[in-house]
């Protein structure tokens, strides 16, 4: 996930938009030309920066609106939506229950699954830290020498993100809660449909169930940020 890299280039981009002369400017910090090269591969890869492309416009609004604390779950949902290994490992975190261990192994486990003898065991090692690591830093696990799983608060903000590019993927109605950045929360469906009506208390979403039958836009907030509603 990187979320630290990822901070400081959104923190120095974000009012004049120039996300790729962040990359190239190591604003991130990195001590050599491979270090800032494999850098900025891996943030555009997971991040894109492309102002055209409409996730990454939605995701830009939410960092400008967004409390500190809630900045490195912003990044992990978006990160979820655009990287199929830690998509992956999701129902890895749903199913351990806060309190209980959360071991690399389990993140080899479900990598080996989805891609049989593709890595070496020292590759999906590291693929398996790395997997972890995000999840640290998303607040899902924490402890240096035992890895606890643990829950983090999710915010209206972080919710109605999530919602938002799931929508923007085209999913509608119900299907929004089992889309894989919905799911990544680790919430079940009462917590959502609250946080939904949160949402769109603050206008920044339409909410309604009646009957069995979910209705959820965006209508009002695609227009704010500069995206067509769809």
């Amino acid at each position: 996930m990187m979320f630290a890299e990822l901070q400081k280039v959104m923190d120095y981009s974000i009012d004049g938009g120039n996300f790729t002369e962040a990359l190239g400017l190591n604003v991130t910090g990195k001590k050599s030309s491979s270090g800032v090269e494999k850098t900025a591969g891996h943030l555009k890869y997971l991040y894109g920066f492309d102002m055209e492309y409409r996730p990454f416009v939605a995701f830009k609004y939410f960092w400008m609106i967004a409390e500190p604390d809630e900045k490195p779950l912003l990044a992990y949902v978006y990160a979820v939506n655009h990287d199929d290994l830690l998509a992956e490992s999701i129902q890895v975190i749903r199913d351990i229950r806060p309190g209980e261990s959360a071991l690399k192994g389990m993140f080899e486990e479900v990598i080996e699954r989805y891609h049989p003898n593709q890595y070496s065991a020292a590759t999906r090692g590291s693929i398996a830290r790395n997997i972890a690591s995000s999840y640290k830093q998303a607040g899902f696990i924490e402890g240096k020498v035992k890895n606890i799983r643990v829950q983090p608060e999710i915010t209206y903000r972080i919710a109605c993100f999530a919602f938002l590019l799931a929508y923007l993927a085209g999913d509608r109605g119900d299907f929004i809660w089992n889309s894989i950045g919905v799911k990544a929360l680790c919430l079940n469906e009462n917590n959502l449909r609250e946080l939904a009506i949160e949402c769109a208390k603050r206008d920044l979403m339409q909410y309604q169930s009646a009957g069995g039958v979910t209705a959820i836009a965006f209508n009002n907030l695609l227009n704010k940020i500069g995206i067509d509603a769809i």
